[in-house]
């Protein structure tokens, strides 16, 4: 498969939602209504071509439901969700297939992805059998050989299987596969947290590169500020299913507004012990998805919360160049 002809320009809208939303019902019993769980409750946001948007939280807070619900592994309970301006909400089977090819994922767990009775290049070959069935039998073999190369493998390395790896190659492997069909965005769900710091880097400096050249557009998923601190353009910060904070990566890291993100941000590690943020320790947990407090969701472990917090709940409004949603920040200005 030959390169593209010319990388697209960045600034050009490749992914658009809207308020969406994705609810679970759970049985409680046969005498007893279903739980709702909603593990997505409001999210929006633009991705461009050749930027990174970084979705940054901790576990629960509706990272992975969103990932699912861009790479259409799910369809949202509510809201819009377009992808070159077509609408994924609606669309029929044929139309969903298409779309499908444009957005891919590389997931946390490399070796988990990968088939272990399946040597590598029957694996990067077999989205191109799926989806380009006039390809003859040369040109996928150049296709994932080309591939390889990319991702800094060899051309032997196609006919071993997934063990005989490093955890780093077996994520470079992950990546290849995932741009077998070139896809224009790509969901990277937690992809270097498995791996040892160095390699980390590796694989972070590779998806530079790999986005540079190709123009891709990546949302990447992380629990903390410190993996996406070189990655992201654009974070965006979510806490119980909604995005409590929004922001350029500079602003962000200069001046967070969100008593959340600056929790987050003090438990990033920095190289000189000198610029050391005071550490912020939330107190409790994140509530249930079950049953989430009345008014703000942060309010019961927010060390600024006040009784409005807790009756309220405040929307996500430009502050400076910066999203947030927080009654604390409209009330000190």
């Amino acid at each position: 498969m030959s390169g593209p002809t010319s990388m697209p320009m960045t600034g050009t809208t490749v992914l658009a939602a809207s308020h969406l939303a994705r609810h679970y019902e759970v049985a409680r019993g046969a005498f007893r209504k279903p739980a709702v769980i909603r593990a997505l409750a409001d999210a929006s946001f633009t991705l461009e071509t050749g930027r990174t948007l970084a979705v940054v939280g901790e576990s629960g807070c509706g990272k992975s439901t969103l990932a699912r619900l861009v790479t259409m592994i799910e369809p949202p309970t509510a809201g819009t969700l377009s992808i070159d301006g077509v609408e994924v909400v609606g669309a029929d089977r044929a139309a969903l297939a298409k779309l499908r090819s444009r957005v891919q994922i590389v997931f946390q767990n490399p070796y988990g992805s990968l088939n272990p009775r399946q040597k590598i290049g029957a694996a990067l070959a077999e989205p191109l059998v799926i989806n380009r069935p006039g390809m003859s039998r040369a040109e996928r073999s150049a296709a994932v050989l080309d591939m390889l190369s990319r991702v800094g493998l060899r051309p032997e390395h196609a006919d071993r299987y997934p063990h005989m790896f490093s955890g780093g190659q077996r994520q470079r492997i992950a990546i290849a596969r995932a741009l077998m069909l070139r896809p224009e965005i790509l969901v990277l769900d937690e992809p270097v947290s498995a791996l040892d710091l160095s390699v980390q880097a590796q694989v972070l400096n590779l998806l530079v590169e790999l986005q540079q050249s190709l123009g891709l557009a990546y949302l990447f998923i992380s629990h903390g500020l410190s993996v996406v601190r070189h990655m992201a353009d654009d974070i965006v910060v979510m806490y119980l299913g909604r995005i409590v904070e929004q922001a350029p990566r500079e602003v962000l890291f200069a001046g967070p507004k969100h008593p959340y993100t600056r929790a987050l941000l003090s438990a990033t590690p920095v190289a000189d012990p000198a610029r050391a943020r005071e550490r912020i320790r939330l107190k409790g947990e994140m509530p249930s998805p079950f049953n989430p407090p009345a008014g703000c969701p942060f309010n019961t472990r927010c060390p600024l919360a006040f009784d409005r917090c807790r009756v309220e709940r405040p929307k996500l409004e430009w502050h400076g160049e910066t999203k947030v949603a927080c009654f604390a920040v409209e009330r000190d200005g």
